[in-house]
């Protein structure tokens, strides 16, 4: 009797897991997210030993231990963001927006300038990067200007600038540290978000044209970002000199074929390709997985996209429009930037500092990065919770929409 017992609490347990929609988180997000979070693991560990132990007095497990530090904070931020309704998000957006400039503004006089860039703020053995943070912040403040001004949006051509002045100024403060990577990302899923919401196709094409003008004449003025891109037209002028650092990249990619060298077998990593375990990290993975594991990374994300537009359709359809774009927004802005750092990597795009989300090594943009998934996956069980109540009220009613 007793087993009998124990068995049907236990059928009643399962049955409360399929039906009930709080008890579980998507795994077509979740898995895939998290998948990449150890690939990131192992691969920083592979790429950062040898550097490690030439320039941090030896101690080869230097990144790899802040690496482990930085994915238990990133953990933790995202299971607190994952307590909070999405509605925090929408009334608080804009004052988040404004501490993002104000950390923009602080970084310019307090900064630590690393390699010609003043992108972090210094706090003691943690630093601070304002533009990773800027793009979280964007994401949502623009998330709910579409909310509060949709009509004003899709009827108004001053509803399509307003925003865009606000990130003008964003973007200014970003060109100045300088980070002509994190502008055009910013950019990028600032005017995607819009045209999901309704913007119309010739205002959207007019500024897509403009604010690419805009680009390419920031780019002109700055040699070092006309070197790189000639060097990206033809990296082979100047094996040893401006193209180095993505002579070096093909190489590791040439090196990988089709299953790789083996984990840890990398050449490229020792000493001979730069940022090996930040921007350049996906080159050492090429090298030691080869095609087929390039081909499994690229699906991952193409997973994540297809999941955050699957989850934003469902709120959308809930008329839950804040979440919606909040899951448009952040779908764009990390596979944007994954799009970047694979094509830089391989020599279909122009170097650029853009780290690879959730395997790249460094802190902000992992945290931010599990924080924008956090957030999704909150929004997909809100969304379920109100399918599954309207459900509920409908068969109370026997099916009839009255």
């Amino acid at each position: 009797m007793l087993a009998q017992n124990i068995l049907k609490v236990g059928d009643f347990v399962e049955q409360l897991k399929i039906s009930d929609p709080r008890t579980k988180l998507d795994p077509w997000l979740l898995g895939p997210v998290l998948i990449l979070l150890a690939i990131g693991l192992v691969m920083v560990a592979s790429s950062s030993m040898p550097y490690a132990e030439d320039k941090m007095s030896g101690n080869e497990y230097h990144f790899l231990t802040r690496h482990g530090i930085y994915l238990l904070i990133a953990f933790t931020a995202a299971v607190c963001v994952m307590q909070l309704e999405t509605r925090f998000w929408q009334v608080y957006g804009p004052y988040f927006l404004l501490f993002g400039i104000l950390l923009l503004i602080a970084v310019l006089f307090i900064g630590r300038e690393i390699n010609g860039s003043k992108r972090w703020i210094g706090l003691g053995p943690l630093t601070i990067q304002p533009a990773e943070i800027m793009k979280f912040f964007v994401v949502i403040y623009l998330a709910g200007y579409l909310v509060r001004r949709s009509d004003e949006l899709q009827t108004q051509v001053k509803g399509f600038m307003k925003p865009l002045v606000l990130i003008g100024l964003i973007v200014a403060f970003l060109l100045v540290q300088p980070d002509f990577g994190s502008s055009a990302v910013i950019v990028a899923t600032s005017l995607a978000m819009m045209f999901m919401a309704g913007a119309k196709l010739w205002q959207f094409v007019s500024l897509t044209a403009c604010v690419s003008s805009v680009m390419a004449l920031v780019l002109v003025q700055a040699p070092y970002r006309l070197t790189r891109l000639t060097s990206f037209m033809n990296p082979w002028d100047d094996q040893f000199g401006t193209d180095y650092q993505l002579f070096q990249s093909l190489i590791a990619f040439s090196r990988g074929d089709w299953f790789g060298v083996g984990l840890g077998n990398s050449v490229q990593k020792l000493s001979y390709l730069p940022m090996s375990h930040t921007d350049f990290i996906f080159s050492v993975y090429a090298e030691e997985f080869g095609f087929i594991g390039v081909l499994f990374v690229v699906a991952l994300f193409v997973i994540i996209f297809n999941r955050c537009l699957k989850i934003g359709r469902r709120a959308l359809r809930m008329e839950e429009y804040f979440s919606a774009y909040i899951c448009y927004g952040f779908g764009f802005w990390l596979s944007l930037q994954a799009i970047i750092n694979i094509g830089v990597a391989s020599g279909a795009l122009p170097t650029k500092g853009l780290t690879l989300p959730f395997i790249s090594y460094g802190g902000n943009a992992l945290i931010m990065s599990c924080m924008a998934i956090a957030i999704i996956l909150r929004i997909d069980f809100e969304t379920r919770r109100k399918e599954h109540e309207y459900a509920s009220v409908k068969r109370s009613y026997g099916g009839n929409d009255e």
